[in-house]
């Protein structure tokens, strides 16, 4: 069974830091891209950040670039979202998904942050 467990969520004051945590279990985990997306409250789901261990790659999402940083552990198959600079327009639900970055397959449960201003 695919499980995906977020974790790390809070709430800041912007300019504050926070680190996700996604723990994978289930699958191969080198055989997955593995997404970091999010969701406020009456707005769409957009993609965050990705990582793809096998091909070495990322993605981030524009407004995120240069403040959010993914990466992986992949011994404790792990994925991470290290968030700095955190300002009011990023708080949403994060998701946890694997699969392949532009459509995952498999997501967790979410994991809420909450920047203040």
């Amino acid at each position: 069974e695919v499980q995906l467990v977020e974790s790390g969520g809070g709430l800041v004051q912007a300019g504050g830091s926070l680190r996700l945590s996604c723990a994978a279990s289930g699958f191969t985990f080198d055989d997955y891209a593995i997404g970091w997306f999010r969701q406020a409250p009456g707005k769409e789901r957009e993609g965050v950040s990705c990582i793809s261990v096998s091909r070495n790659s990322t993605y981030y999402e524009d407004s995120v670039k240069g403040r959010f940083t993914i990466s992986s552990d992949n011994a404790k198959n792990t994925v991470y979202l290290q968030m700095n600079s955190l300002k009011p327009e990023d708080t949403a639900v994060y998701y946890c998904a694997a699969g392949i970055c532009t459509a995952p397959r498999y997501w967790g449960q979410g994991t809420q942050v909450t920047v203040s201003s």
